[in-house]
């Protein structure tokens, strides 16, 4: 069985999918994984795209990058159009080599990338926006109101709680352990009736 869990910045789905990890269950980071296939498999394509000057000695540059697709949202289409295929089928691949009753993929966009039919189940990751700007700034040592400008990018959780099939809201830390715990019982329930 497979389970998408999704949040916007700041809203702690890695919080969350660390603690699904503790449990056993394995995590596929599709953010990470984009990265490594941009370096790798995919770099051609996107260098074809964007331009060389998106890696400098090898590497992506990721700030290069970003520069141009949040500006332009043909390019941010372009590249979605690259990656996004590349992700899942990555993903399906790697949870095919994996044990246990079920994997989680995390995705900060699995619903604006369509990641869910790629999925038996969704779990949205929920915060007041307020929490989740200050905690994004933090962590990402940055001011508030560029963080509250990607914020506005993404789906509000309003959206996401309607489209997800479980929802936890993470406010304060020491109440996520049970309520992951409690989802962790419902998949390992659940994941027989998905079983090849």
């Amino acid at each position: 069985m497979k389970v998408g869990i999704t949040g916007g910045i700041g809203s702690g789905k890695s919080t969350v999918c660390r603690l699904f990890a503790r449990l056993g269950t394995a995590v596929y980071d599709s953010d990470a994984e984009a990265k490594r296939l941009m370096g790798g498999e995919l770099r051609e394509a996107v260098a074809a795209r964007f331009g060389s000057a998106v890696y400098r000695d090898g590497v992506l540059d990721r700030a290069a990058l970003a520069g141009i697709v949040f500006s332009d949202p043909q390019a941010l289409a372009d590249l979605n159009a690259l990656v996004h295929p590349a992700v899942l089928r990555d993903f399906e691949a790697w949870a095919a080599r994996q044990s246990g009753d079920y994997v989680v993929l995390e995705s900060a966009i699995l619903f604006e990338a369509g990641l869910e039919g790629a999925v038996d189940r969704t779990v949205a990751v929920l915060a007041p926006a307020a929490l989740r700007a200050e905690r994004a700034a933090r962590r990402d040592k940055c001011d508030p109101a560029d963080v509250r400008r990607r914020m506005a990018a993404q789906l509000d959780d309003d959206t996401l709680a309607a489209r997800a099939d479980y929802s936890i809201v993470n406010i304060l830390e020491q109440d996520l352990e049970p309520a992951v715990a409690e989802l962790d019982r419902i998949f390992r329930r659940e994941a027989p009736h998905y079983a090849d």
